[in-house]
């Protein structure tokens, strides 16, 4: 009988991404790479495990904004067409390194990879991968779990209650419209959590949510199983908080599994080494170099010239180091049942994309943990949060505390002197929506078009992605303009419909095909 339990979470999120109005648009390549390294890698590991019997167990939120994108068929076939590129430039790969037997053993690897994911996006799943995912949860074996709206950072957009209120109805209802069912919990943007915010949570029929690990350990009264169980919040739904040595293991940038000296490096792509014009067919703007995704490189150490990549010593070092991963978790579940009445739940969020874009032998970590979670011990037994509060329903009640996992836990990532200017116009376009809300409680026709348009927009600019691209310092511009495009397409719509003007409709037509998120919006939500 398991002694403890592991809480494996995934964090799946992109922002919406989609520019009709381009034949190629750099900033969709988000999505494509994510689909190719992260998402079908993941999928491609959950049937190898389902076909081999292992009984696995895992959480993960698939976002609105992402599960729109994976639904959306201009995106789907733009993928395709992506992977085709790809293909074409591994085939010319293939010949370029003909002569240099290490390099030319990786070009054939990402050959097959390309042609591989484009059967098995095309073919075996329809170019509807968020069925596979369905699947899984329908099977049990996969816990969905949905993210507020837009991944608005919420404890910066608290002081419109109203726009709370909407970004979690929104997600709840594009949970259900994707996944056939409500779901059971939320990982909240960023992990931003605030005093009260339960209550929103419990109206919208979330019954768990997630904190920072100081979430839990500076709540109120101090917890006393510490982050090794989870507490209930006053309203209702329970808060379970990361375990902050699973954290270190592997998100540390010193000590974490990924650094490894055998694993792929992620920096050094020919897209960056290889003559521009050798790169024009995949280059989208000439002269703008960016990632490939054929990489031939280890990442070797510091202070040494790199090393070719060697994809089996690197997948037999992710063996090693998941069979690490389990034996620390099964030493940590021994000392903590010490001090516990009930097996403790190490819970240990990550984001998804970590696993294979970031780190390329991500997915298979996760494919050796949980076979030898099943094989090679019988102390730790994998499990959803749903799993846990119906095997332990009674629970210390807490307070948890402000909480996001961003820099020292707080909010100086989304908010600060590099992004703090889009607050207030976010502020006034809540309670401008708000307004018109009230002066059109029943609106049809043009004006209800109209009136969800600018829910759409207002969403898409509060998304948490802005600021946190503005602060990192990529792709700045990118989110600056988005920002501001959205501001202007709502005001301009609230001019309008403020005024008791005619709709535009050759606009709002416009509109509604390039910013096409939530087909199922509600401006009523703002009221």
């Amino acid at each position: 009988m398991a002694t403890g339990y592991l809480g494996l979470f995934l964090h799946a999120h992109l922002p919406f991404v989609r520019h009709p109005e381009n034949r190629r648009h750099l900033e969709e390549d988000w999505l494509f790479e994510a689909i190719t390294e992260t998402y079908i890698p993941l999928l491609d590991v959950f049937n190898r495990l389902d076909g081999e019997g292992v009984p696995f167990r895992l959480a993960m939120s698939i976002t609105p904004p992402l599960a729109e994108m994976l639904a959306d068929p201009l995106l789907r076939a733009r993928y395709v067409e992506h992977l085709d590129h790809l293909i074409e430039l591994s085939r010319k790969e293939l010949t370029r390194t003909q002569f240099v037997p290490q390099f030319h053993d990786l070009a054939r690897m990402y050959h097959d990879k390309f042609t591989w994911c484009r059967r098995f996006f095309d073919e075996w799943y329809g170019r509807d991968l968020l069925s596979g995912f369905r699947h899984y949860q329908d099977s049990g074996k996969l816990e969905i779990v949905t993210c507020n709206g837009t991944h608005g950072f919420l404890p910066a957009l608290r002081e419109n209650p109203q726009t709370v209120r909407a970004q979690l109805k929104q997600a709840v209802r594009s949970h259900k419209r994707h996944f056939g069912k409500a779901p059971n919990g939320i990982w909240l943007a960023e992990c931003g959590y605030y005093e009260g915010l339960e209550e929103e949570l419990a109206r919208n029929g979330i019954g768990y949510f997630f904190t920072d690990t100081h979430g839990i350990l500076f709540g109120a009264p101090p917890p006393r199983f510490g982050v090794y169980a989870p507490v209930i919040t006053h309203a209702g739904p329970a808060c379970f908080a990361r375990d902050p040595e699973t954290s270190r293991a592997v998100w540390s940038a010193e000590t974490g599994y990924p650094g490894d000296p055998d694993y792929r490096e992620f920096y050094r792509d020919i897209g960056h080494d290889l003559d521009e014009e050798y790169l024009r067919d995949i280059q989208h703007i000439p002269g703008l170099r960016t990632n490939t995704g054929i990489k031939y490189y280890r990442i070797t150490g510091k202070g040494k010239p790199q090393q070719p990549y060697n994809p089996r010593a690197a997948f037999h070092k992710a063996s090693i180091h998941a069979g690490e991963f389990v034996e620390n978790r099964r030493r940590q579940v021994e000392w903590l049942g010490r001090f516990m009445d009930r097996p403790p739940m190490i819970v240990a969020p990550y984001d998804a994309e970590l696993f294979g874009h970031w780190w390329y032998e991500g997915p298979e970590f996760l494919y050796f943990v949980f076979k030898k979670l099943h094989f090679d011990q019988s102390d730790i037994e994998p499990l959803r949060p749903s799993d846990y509060l119906e095997r332990h329903p009674v629970n210390q009640k807490q307070q948890p505390a402000f909480s996001t996992w961003g820099h020292l836990g707080y909010g100086d990532v989304w908010v600060n002197p590099s992004n703090d200017w889009i607050y207030p116009h976010l502020h006034a376009a809540a309670d401008q929506m708000r307004d018109l809300v009230h002066r059109y409680p029943d609106a049809w026709g043009d004006y209800k078009r109209a009136l969800n348009q600018m829910a759409r927009e207002l969403f898409l600019a509060q998304s948490s992605d802005w600021a946190f691209i503005m602060r990192t310092g990529t792709s700045v511009e990118y989110a600056v303009q988005r920002t501001k495009e959205h501001l202007v397409a709502f005001q301009h719509l609230h001019s309008i419909l403020s005024a008791g003007g005619t709709v535009p409709m050759e606009e709002l037509e416009a509109l509604e095909a390039r910013n096409s998120v939530f087909p199922d919006v509600d401006y009523k939500d703002f009221a």
